[in-house]
């Protein structure tokens, strides 16, 4: 029997750990364990992990702050699992996630397999407005995890299973506080190993609850994308640079139109484009309105965050970088 270690690092964010574990109490089996790896957070989950002891064969671990990845790989060394699953502390699992997950593995022609993930529900307006721009493929050339079409597929940690046997050969994730996930993967596909996308083994992702954070989160991102390019060198694509490119436009754009008016209704076509796209999706008129900011905010971020790096490191030659190091999480 295959047995599974369900690996979650966290920082600050007991609540939103303990609707995690509640979801992986409604899974079907025994075949588990959960490993809590507390990453020098001040809000600490010890209680949380407690009160489910007598549910779950949970370990609590706490380090000092090292980063994600370096707490998924303290998670790594406990485990026991034949397949170490790497989940974030914002998740919610559907109570068919193993199931489904173990009728896959019945092929097991991969090593290494990330699924997508969904708004809840239960999620406030900017948590599905944030959702809908992280996922849909107007905003991010379907890459994240919902499609396979436009480039590799790289599994990201949020929702992502290796085997424990090809995690270990690897070394686990590096100490890049962004975009580990992405280097890890990229790893593992360098060394020939196989990732394959179980579009039926999704989970639920709250990401951030408001649009500062999440600015900072996907400037990072941009960032990240630079550096991994340069780990990396094979593995930027046009359609990375996107982001980029529509920042620059619509700045240009924008100071046309001082001159010729008519250039603002080239600036309403991807808000309009995303408002009705949004609320076919979600059904909702403040939803799609937030859809907008959201979008906006991703694709600015990103976009910056990217040309930022781009100057800093590749025309300026400066060392591996990610903003907002004292105020993250503010």
């Amino acid at each position: 029997m295959t047995f599974f270690s369900f690996i979650i690092p966290v920082y600050n964010r007991p609540d939103e750990l303990s609707e995690l574990l509640e979801s992986i109490c409604n899974l079907q089996g025994t075949d588990f364990e959960v490993i809590v790896v507390e990453d020098g957070s001040t809000n600490l989950s010890e209680d949380i992990c407690l009160k489910f002891r007598h549910q779950l064969s949970i370990q609590y671990i706490f380090q000092t702050n090292l980063g994600p990845g370096l707490a998924r790989n303290k998670g790594a060394q406990s485990a026991a699992g034949d397949w170490l699953i790497f989940l974030d502390s914002d998740t919610i699992l559907p109570t068919n996630y193993l199931s489904n997950l173990k009728k896959e593995l019945e092929t097991c022609d991969f090593d290494c397999f990330g699924g997508p993930d969904k708004a809840h529900q239960s999620f406030n307006a900017v948590q599905k407005a944030i959702g809908y721009s992280m996922t849909n493929i107007l905003t991010t050339g379907g890459i994240r995890g919902g499609d396979e079409k436009m480039d590799k597929f790289y599994p990201r940690s949020y929702n992502l299973g290796v085997k424990k046997t090809v995690f270990l050969q690897l070394g686990g994730f590096s100490e890049m506080r962004f975009g580990e996930d992405l280097d890890f993967s990229m790893r593992l596909l360098e060394n020939g190993y196989k990732t394959r996308l179980l579009k039926d083994v999704f989970l639920f992702h709250k990401r951030r609850n408001n649009f500062v954070s999440f600015f900072k989160q996907v400037f990072n991102s941009g960032i990240a994308r630079i550096n991994l390019g340069i780990r990396h060198p094979q593995t930027i694509k046009l359609v990375h640079w996107f982001p980029a490119f529509f920042v620059v436009g619509h700045f240009f754009i924008a100071v046309l139109s001082i001159l010729y008016p008519i250039l603002l209704i080239l600036l309403s076509l991807a808000p309009i484009i995303l408002f009705f796209d949004s609320l076919l999706y979600n059904k909702s008129l403040k939803i799609s309105f937030l859809t907008v900011v959201a979008s906006f905010v991703q694709i600015f971020g990103y976009g910056l965050g990217f040309l930022k790096a781009f100057i800093l490191r590749k025309i300026l030659k400066k060392r591996e970088f990610h903003s907002f190091k004292k105020n993250f999480y503010k």
